[in-house]
């Protein structure tokens, strides 16, 4: 099925990385038919290598959860219909919290990070939040993940070679002060509103965002009166939009917006 190029797509980026990881996906969109955009977070509109350096940290450092909400409302509202929203990780949630404003014709939220409440599930999670290389209530205002928290926790599960480029190709400083939204009320989501359709993702050996974790934000937005659902990929980890086995991912996205479009 060949859609009509008005529907739009916009991608999320997730923390810690540049929005160019989007880069095959948005070919592959674009080739479905689809008006397709993965707009750089604030301040971030440049190479990983020239975000890497100093100088340009303390503008990243100001970036927070409300901030991200605002800028991609605005975008959204630019666009000449409800657009389909595509969220990794931290975009996940601000995909949630989009949908929540009533801004999207549909979500689709891979391996997203959980909206604010406590839960045991959610233990590990905020543990590893918590617990990276500088602890994010420190004084420095930006934290870069380092390459052992990269091969292990993010994109563990492939060649350490392939690790390391996509590391030094993607992997760009983060706003400790987004990362500490994350307990704020601006990352909480009404459960008992109606929504657009949604699509929760996981991997299997996501080691940040555990399946188990994932079908628990799905079954919480679950209700009689909306489409939602759930999805548990093999074999792929959190940062499954560079797995070499991308497609299967990107696919079942397209069929599914097929379905509930």
């Amino acid at each position: 099925m060949y859609l009509s190029s008005t529907k739009t797509i916009v991608f999320i980026s997730g923390a810690f990385v540049s929005h160019l990881y989007w880069g095959k996906w948005l070919t592959f969109f674009e080739n479905k038919g689809y008006k397709v955009v993965a707009p750089p977070w604030l301040h971030k509109n440049d190479s990983a290598a020239n975000l890497r350096e100093q100088n340009l940290r303390v503008k990243i450092g100001s970036i927070s959860l409300f901030d991200l909400l605002c800028y991609y409302t605005e975008i959204i509202e630019k666009l000449p219909e409800k657009p389909i929203l595509v969220g990794h990780s931290y975009g996940g949630l601000l995909v949630q919290l989009l949908v929540q404003k009533d801004l999207a014709e549909a979500g689709i939220c891979i391996n997203s990070f959980p909206p604010k409440g406590f839960t045991v599930l959610k233990f590990s999670f905020y543990k590893i939040i918590l617990c990276f290389s500088c602890a994010i209530f420190s004084s420095k205002k930006t934290l870069l993940l380092s390459f052992e928290n990269w091969k292990n926790l993010f994109f563990n599960d492939i060649s350490n070679q392939e690790q390391k480029t996509e590391y030094d190709k993607f992997v760009i400083p983060e706003s400790k002060k987004a990362l500490r939204n994350l307990f704020s009320k601006q990352a909480k989501i009404n459960f008992r509103k109606k929504h657009i359709p949604l699509f929760f993702i996981s991997s299997s050996k996501d080691e940040i965002i555990p399946p188990k974790l994932v079908n628990w934000n799905f079954r919480k937005h679950r209700n009689l009166h909306s489409i939602t659902c759930y999805k548990e990929f093999k074999n792929k980890n959190h940062f499954v939009i560079l797995h070499y086995e991308w497609q299967e991912v990107a696919e079942s996205i397209a069929k599914w917006i097929e379905k509930v479009i």
